[in-house]
């Protein structure tokens, strides 16, 4: 029984998981959360409702009058903080466990594969990071899912609109490393 109980920490305190154990457990994931909470896995509509509340909390008045409130009330749907904000911290915190037990506190703000094509800036980088962040939430909005919604969820249920999402954002995030980098990462993959 102990060395069973060593092989399981063995387990789970690697830096790299097998790409098909980490897809189906989150493909587990996915079935528990539709399961138990009728609900499908997705992370960035907690980042649009954190906004909606701020925003109603800073300007209330202008917030009322807004076409996004008023869809939202129409809807039934007013913007929360509900699972999909616990997901998010879900992921933080497990992001954190997962980095302490493999013993992985890599601190590197600059890749090397950044620093050789844009340089050593830390704070150009973090920039890059915040915009292109904020521009995939854009997106992920607009598509009404992120990868985690469409690509996971919508996909496991068969969602021609998720297969098609998945499809364009892989292909777009290749075109544009390949035009970031100009083929200079190879060695980096």
């Amino acid at each position: 029984m102990h060395q069973q109980g060593e092989k399981m920490i063995d387990a789970v305190s690697q830096k790299s998981w097998s790409p098909y154990v980490v897809g189906s457990l989150i493909g587990i994931l996915s079935w528990f959360s539709f399961a138990t909470a009728d609900k499908p896995l997705g992370i960035t509509t907690a980042f649009e409702h954190a906004a909606a509340l701020t925003w109603a909390a800073a300007i209330p008045d202008m917030a009322e009058q807004h076409p996004y409130f008023a869809a939202k009330r129409a809807e039934g749907k007013p913007p929360i903080i509900g699972w999909e904000a616990m997901l998010v911290v879900g992921v933080f915190f497990g992001a954190l466990l997962s980095a302490r037990l493999s013993g992985d506190q890599n601190r590197l703000w600059v890749p090397p594969m950044w620093e050789r094509r844009f340089g050593p800036s830390k704070w150009k980088r973090l920039s890059a990071a915040f915009l292109s962040a904020a521009l995939m939430m854009f997106g992920a909005r607009l598509a009404q899912g992120c990868t985690s919604g469409h690509g996971i969820s919508g996909s496991l249920q068969l969602a021609v609109s998720s297969w098609l999402f998945i499809s364009i954002a892989f292909g777009v995030a290749i075109l544009t490393a390949l035009a970031m980098y100009r083929g200079q990462g190879v060695q980096d993959v």
